[in-house]
Protein backbone atom coordinates (compact mmCIF):
# COMPACT_ATOMS: atom_id res chain seq x y z
CA UNK A 1 0.00 0.00 0.00
CA UNK A 2 1.59 3.43 -0.75
CA UNK A 3 2.51 5.44 2.15
CA UNK A 4 1.32 8.54 0.10
CA UNK A 5 -2.70 8.43 0.17
CA UNK A 6 -3.17 12.33 0.86
CA UNK A 7 -1.84 13.38 -2.89
CA UNK A 8 -4.65 14.59 -4.86
CA UNK A 9 -3.17 12.41 -7.69
CA UNK A 10 -2.24 9.22 -6.81
CA UNK A 11 0.47 7.04 -7.83
CA UNK A 12 2.50 9.74 -9.52
CA UNK A 13 5.71 10.92 -8.68
CA UNK A 14 8.14 13.10 -9.93
CA UNK A 15 12.05 12.41 -10.29
CA UNK A 16 14.32 15.82 -10.20
CA UNK A 17 17.80 16.38 -11.51
CA UNK A 18 19.06 19.34 -9.51
CA UNK A 19 22.41 21.46 -11.26
CA UNK A 20 20.19 22.67 -14.58
CA UNK A 21 16.58 21.60 -13.59
CA UNK A 22 15.60 22.68 -10.75
CA UNK A 23 18.23 25.27 -10.41
CA UNK A 24 20.95 26.90 -12.10
CA UNK A 25 24.18 24.61 -12.02
CA UNK A 26 25.23 25.14 -8.77
CA UNK A 27 23.15 27.92 -7.75
CA UNK A 28 20.57 28.31 -5.36
CA UNK A 29 17.32 27.68 -6.53
CA UNK A 30 14.77 30.08 -7.39
CA UNK A 31 11.84 31.40 -5.99
CA UNK A 32 9.75 30.93 -8.42
CA UNK A 33 10.49 26.92 -8.01
CA UNK A 34 10.83 27.46 -4.82
CA UNK A 35 7.31 28.74 -4.47
CA UNK A 36 5.98 26.26 -6.92
CA UNK A 37 7.59 23.04 -4.95
CA UNK A 38 5.03 23.10 -2.40
CA UNK A 39 2.30 23.32 -4.17
CA UNK A 40 3.46 20.43 -6.56
CA UNK A 41 3.68 17.95 -3.45
CA UNK A 42 0.18 18.41 -2.40
CA UNK A 43 -0.53 16.63 -5.57
CA UNK A 44 1.73 14.46 -6.49
CA UNK A 45 4.77 12.48 -4.75
CA UNK A 46 8.09 14.78 -5.57
CA UNK A 47 11.77 13.74 -5.40
CA UNK A 48 15.16 14.90 -6.27
CA UNK A 49 18.08 12.16 -7.69
CA UNK A 50 21.39 14.18 -8.00
CA UNK A 51 25.48 12.87 -8.17
CA UNK A 52 26.09 15.76 -5.71
CA UNK A 53 26.40 14.55 -1.94
CA UNK A 54 23.33 15.63 0.55
CA UNK A 55 26.13 18.16 1.72
CA UNK A 56 25.78 20.22 -1.35
CA UNK A 57 22.14 19.94 -2.44
CA UNK A 58 21.63 21.34 0.91
CA UNK A 59 23.23 24.21 -0.69
CA UNK A 60 21.39 24.53 -3.37
CA UNK A 61 18.07 23.54 -2.37
CA UNK A 62 18.17 24.97 1.06
CA UNK A 63 19.35 23.58 4.79
CA UNK A 64 15.67 21.92 5.14
CA UNK A 65 15.53 19.97 1.71
CA UNK A 66 14.84 16.50 3.82
CA UNK A 67 11.61 17.56 5.15
CA UNK A 68 10.43 19.42 1.69
CA UNK A 69 10.64 17.07 -0.77
CA UNK A 70 9.00 12.85 -0.20
CA UNK A 71 12.40 11.19 -1.33
CA UNK A 72 15.75 12.74 -1.24
CA UNK A 73 18.12 10.81 -3.06
CA UNK A 74 21.92 11.94 -2.34
CA UNK A 75 24.92 10.66 -4.98
CA UNK A 76 22.13 9.01 -7.57
CA UNK A 77 20.25 7.27 -4.35
CA UNK A 78 23.56 5.22 -3.12
CA UNK A 79 22.11 7.68 0.26
CA UNK A 80 18.88 8.21 0.30
CA UNK A 81 15.96 9.41 2.17
CA UNK A 82 12.31 8.80 2.39
CA UNK A 83 10.21 11.25 4.15
CA UNK A 84 13.37 12.51 5.97
CA UNK A 85 14.40 8.80 7.23
CA UNK A 86 17.46 7.56 5.67
CA UNK A 87 16.78 4.37 3.81
CA UNK A 88 20.20 1.76 3.23
CA UNK A 89 23.47 3.03 1.50
CA UNK A 90 26.13 1.35 -0.36
CA UNK A 91 29.70 2.30 -0.57
CA UNK A 92 32.14 2.89 -3.56
CA UNK A 93 35.60 2.36 -1.76
CA UNK A 94 34.36 -1.09 -0.46
CA UNK A 95 32.92 -2.36 -4.15
CA UNK A 96 36.29 -1.18 -5.77
CA UNK A 97 38.78 -1.71 -2.52
CA UNK A 98 41.69 0.53 -1.86
CA UNK A 99 44.33 -1.24 -4.31
CA UNK A 100 42.28 -0.49 -7.47
CA UNK A 101 41.02 2.93 -6.37
CA UNK A 102 44.93 4.31 -5.75
CA UNK A 103 45.29 3.23 -9.26
CA UNK A 104 42.46 4.87 -10.41
CA UNK A 105 43.32 8.28 -8.62
CA UNK A 106 46.83 8.03 -9.32
CA UNK A 107 46.00 7.83 -13.32
CA UNK A 108 43.49 10.12 -12.93
CA UNK A 109 45.91 12.91 -11.33
CA UNK A 110 49.06 12.01 -13.98
CA UNK A 111 46.70 12.46 -16.73
CA UNK A 112 45.28 15.84 -15.34
CA UNK A 113 48.85 17.05 -14.91
CA UNK A 114 49.87 16.27 -18.81
CA UNK A 115 47.00 18.23 -20.15
CA UNK A 116 47.14 22.19 -20.98
CA UNK A 117 44.12 23.93 -19.70
CA UNK A 118 43.68 27.92 -19.20
CA UNK A 119 42.82 27.83 -15.84
CA UNK A 120 43.09 25.37 -13.05
CA UNK A 121 41.78 25.32 -9.24
CA UNK A 122 41.43 23.37 -6.40
CA UNK A 123 39.98 19.36 -5.68
CA UNK A 124 40.24 17.53 -8.96
CA UNK A 125 38.98 14.28 -7.61
CA UNK A 126 36.26 14.27 -5.38
CA UNK A 127 35.74 11.32 -3.22
CA UNK A 128 31.96 10.41 -2.15
CA UNK A 129 29.91 7.54 -1.02
CA UNK A 130 28.71 6.03 -4.05
CA UNK A 131 31.34 7.49 -6.66
CA UNK A 132 34.28 9.69 -7.38
CA UNK A 133 33.93 12.74 -9.02
CA UNK A 134 36.57 13.87 -11.26
CA UNK A 135 36.99 17.88 -12.47
CA UNK A 136 39.85 19.06 -14.83
CA UNK A 137 39.53 22.38 -13.76
CA UNK A 138 39.22 21.82 -10.26
CA UNK A 139 35.22 21.89 -8.19
CA UNK A 140 36.86 25.45 -6.56
CA UNK A 141 36.67 27.25 -9.53
CA UNK A 142 34.25 30.23 -9.31
CA UNK A 143 31.19 30.54 -11.02
CA UNK A 144 32.55 33.10 -13.90
CA UNK A 145 35.37 29.93 -14.37
CA UNK A 146 33.04 27.03 -14.29
CA UNK A 147 31.31 29.43 -17.34
CA UNK A 148 34.55 29.47 -18.94
CA UNK A 149 35.41 25.63 -18.75
CA UNK A 150 32.32 24.72 -20.06
CA UNK A 151 32.71 26.92 -22.94
CA UNK A 152 36.21 25.34 -23.89
CA UNK A 153 35.12 22.13 -23.05
CA UNK A 154 32.42 21.72 -25.61
CA UNK A 155 35.39 23.20 -28.17
CA UNK A 156 38.42 21.03 -26.66
CA UNK A 157 36.01 18.00 -25.23
CA UNK A 158 38.74 17.60 -22.67
CA UNK A 159 35.93 15.35 -20.15
CA UNK A 160 34.83 13.35 -23.24
CA UNK A 161 38.37 12.33 -24.04
CA UNK A 162 39.80 11.75 -20.75
CA UNK A 163 36.77 9.46 -19.95
CA UNK A 164 37.61 8.05 -24.01
CA UNK A 165 41.38 6.82 -22.34
CA UNK A 166 40.07 6.29 -19.03
CA UNK A 167 38.03 3.27 -20.97
CA UNK A 168 41.14 1.96 -22.65
CA UNK A 169 43.20 2.30 -19.30
CA UNK A 170 40.67 0.48 -16.63
CA UNK A 171 38.90 -2.02 -19.17
CA UNK A 172 38.47 -4.89 -16.23
CA UNK A 173 36.97 -2.38 -13.87
CA UNK A 174 33.24 -2.58 -14.73
CA UNK A 175 32.83 1.73 -13.99
CA UNK A 176 30.87 4.07 -15.93
CA UNK A 177 31.24 7.24 -16.65
CA UNK A 178 28.94 10.34 -16.63
CA UNK A 179 29.56 13.80 -17.80
CA UNK A 180 27.41 16.18 -15.97
CA UNK A 181 27.10 19.79 -15.34
CA UNK A 182 29.51 21.94 -16.01
CA UNK A 183 32.89 21.36 -15.00
CA UNK A 184 33.19 17.57 -14.36
CA UNK A 185 31.90 13.83 -14.88
CA UNK A 186 31.34 10.82 -12.96
CA UNK A 187 33.15 7.29 -12.05
CA UNK A 188 31.19 4.87 -10.31
CA UNK A 189 29.98 1.08 -11.15
CA UNK A 190 27.83 0.39 -13.59
CA UNK A 191 24.29 0.48 -12.65
CA UNK A 192 24.81 2.74 -10.20
CA UNK A 193 23.61 5.54 -12.35
CA UNK A 194 20.50 7.24 -11.66
CA UNK A 195 18.08 4.38 -12.06
CA UNK A 196 19.49 3.21 -8.83
CA UNK A 197 17.62 5.27 -7.04
CA UNK A 198 14.08 3.34 -8.83
CA UNK A 199 14.69 0.51 -6.60
CA UNK A 200 14.05 2.70 -3.61
CA UNK A 201 10.36 3.73 -4.77
CA UNK A 202 9.60 0.36 -6.17
CA UNK A 203 7.62 -0.98 -3.52
CA UNK A 204 4.72 2.77 -3.75
CA UNK A 205 3.77 0.75 -7.27
CA UNK A 206 3.69 4.29 -8.91
CA UNK A 207 1.11 4.34 -12.29
CA UNK A 208 3.54 7.11 -13.08
CA UNK A 209 7.34 8.09 -12.66
CA UNK A 210 8.03 11.16 -14.32
CA UNK A 211 11.74 12.32 -14.64
CA UNK A 212 13.12 16.01 -15.36
CA UNK A 213 16.30 16.35 -16.40
CA UNK A 214 19.15 18.64 -18.51
CA UNK A 215 21.31 16.21 -19.20
CA UNK A 216 18.89 13.34 -20.90
CA UNK A 217 21.05 12.85 -23.97
CA UNK A 218 24.11 9.40 -24.56
CA UNK A 219 26.51 10.16 -22.28
CA UNK A 220 24.69 12.81 -19.92
CA UNK A 221 24.21 11.71 -16.12
CA UNK A 222 20.99 11.84 -16.59
CA UNK A 223 20.33 9.80 -19.78
CA UNK A 224 19.65 6.23 -18.19
CA UNK A 225 16.96 7.18 -16.15
CA UNK A 226 15.31 9.38 -18.94
CA UNK A 227 15.65 6.63 -21.56
CA UNK A 228 14.57 4.03 -18.66
CA UNK A 229 11.10 2.05 -19.57
CA UNK A 230 9.80 2.82 -16.23
CA UNK A 231 9.69 6.46 -16.24
CA UNK A 232 8.34 9.12 -19.07
CA UNK A 233 11.74 11.38 -19.56
CA UNK A 234 11.28 15.03 -19.47
CA UNK A 235 14.19 16.78 -21.16
CA UNK A 236 14.88 20.30 -20.11
CA UNK A 237 17.50 23.18 -20.93
CA UNK A 238 16.84 25.32 -17.46
CA UNK A 239 14.59 25.42 -14.55
CA UNK A 240 12.18 27.45 -16.21
CA UNK A 241 11.31 24.90 -19.06
CA UNK A 242 10.91 22.89 -15.75
CA UNK A 243 8.31 25.07 -14.22
CA UNK A 244 6.36 25.89 -17.31
CA UNK A 245 6.34 21.67 -17.79
CA UNK A 246 5.19 21.76 -14.43
CA UNK A 247 2.27 23.89 -14.79
CA UNK A 248 1.12 22.21 -17.90
CA UNK A 249 0.93 18.47 -16.61
CA UNK A 250 -0.56 19.27 -13.12
CA UNK A 251 -1.76 22.72 -12.85
CA UNK A 252 -3.73 22.68 -15.97
CA UNK A 253 -7.19 24.01 -14.02
CA UNK A 254 -5.29 26.71 -12.47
Amino acid sequence: MSSFQDKEIPGVIALFDVDGTLTPARLEIGEKMKTLLPELRKKIVIGFVGGSDLAKQKEQLGSDVLSQFDYCFSENGLTAFKEGQELASQSFINWIGNEEYNKLAKWILGYLASIDLPVRRGTFIEFRNGMINVSPVGRNASTQERNDFEAYDKIHKIRETMVTELKKNFPHLALTYSIGGQISFDVFPTGWDKTYCLQHIADQKFKEIHFFGDKAYPGGNDWEIFSDERTIGHSVKNPDETYDILKELFFKEQ
